[in-house]
């Protein structure tokens, strides 16, 4: 009986390592197929999950950091938040006032999707990049605000080079969103060295760049970056209207259109046509560039000692 009793037990022991040994090879092949953990440089961001898109992910996503070049900016007049007080400041700081109101107004004279704003102009070369670019500082200094500069010119995407930001038409960006279900935003999205600034880039040139941006998932992941956050500045760096049908597309998403116009180059007839084209929005508000003040007297920067104006 002793020996029946100890073959039994020998036998249950071998099992029992049998499971033990399984058990172990399975937890090694788990481990071998486990996703890395994200570089230590990378950091976690929530995932917008915009809504009736495909672009819901888990709450965990890896968002880039940008350095933009600061002495670059200022090389070309253009604000970084740190600079000293400059006659473009003091300009951008009342243009940005009444496109802030219209975002942010309440009752009768809240304005649907005001905190989405277009930059745009009737013709290339009139300034509307670089003005687009100094609005998004302007406003990033803003207490309690956040703004989100996106490049929507996606034939010809300046905003990265711009700001000095290396290997920027490699980046990801709007495009590659509409057009991929699977492209998460969170994952195109750049944070940047600006405080209160993040940067979402035009992405790969597409053959049907135009039908994408009027698509109802464009108009979705617009809707959802601009209700997500409430304390949100969306600025989008629109083609030049007569250059490019995207710009009258872009128009039908945005609450407000800053329309850049260029002293003594755009002429009327021209205005008049590429305001018709984006009269979708009813908040147009003009801006006219490269002007040179014969009211010196009266000048922003004759006020405070600046220095006369620089054409841009």
């Amino acid at each position: 009986m002793d020996l029946i009793e100890k073959a039994a037990a020998k036998l249950k022991k071998q099992e029992e390592k049998s499971l033990v040994e399984k058990a172990a090879e399975k937890t090694a092949t788990a481990d071998v197929t486990e996703e890395p953990v994200p570089a230590a440089k990378e950091e976690s961001v929530a995932s917008p999950g915009l809504t009736n898109t495909s672009l819901s992910q888990p709450a965990s996503k890896r968002s880039r950091t940008v350095e933009i070049n600061l002495d670059r900016l200022k090389a070309m007049h253009i604000l970084t938040g740190e600079s000293e007080p400059t006659v473009t400041a003091e300009e951008f700081r009342l243009v940005k006032r009444s496109l802030l109101l219209n975002a942010f107004a309440k009752g009768d004279k809240a304005v649907d999707k005001g905190n989405l704003v277009l930059v745009s102009s009737s013709q290339p070369n009139e300034g509307k990049t670089f003005c687009a670019i100094n609005l998004a500082m302007s406003m990033a200094i803003e207490r309690d605000l956040t703004v989100l500069l996106v490049d929507a010119d996606v034939n010809k995407p300046d905003i990265p080079n711009l700001l000095g930001i290396e290997k920027g038409k490699g980046l990801k960006g709007l495009v590659d969103v509409v057009a991929d279900e699977n492209v998460d935003l969170a994952d195109c999205l750049l944070k940047t060295n600006i405080e209160n600034l993040t940067l979402l880039p035009a992405g790969r040139k597409h053959h049907q760049t135009t039908e994408l941006l009027a698509s109802g998932r464009m108009g979705n992941i617009v809707d959802e970056i601009a209700q997500r956050y409430p304390d949100r500045i969306i600025i989008i760096d629109s083609p030049p209207v007569l250059a490019s049908s995207a710009a009258s597309v872009l128009a039908l998403h945005v609450g407000q259109i800053l329309f850049v116009v260029e002293a003594e180059r755009t002429e009327e007839h021209q205005l008049k046509e590429a305001l018709s084209l984006v009269s979708s929005c009813k908040n147009i508000s003009l801006l006219l560039n490269k002007a040179v003040s014969n009211f010196a007297d009266k000048t922003f920067g004759k006020y405070y000692g600046y220095g006369h104006n620089h054409d841009r």
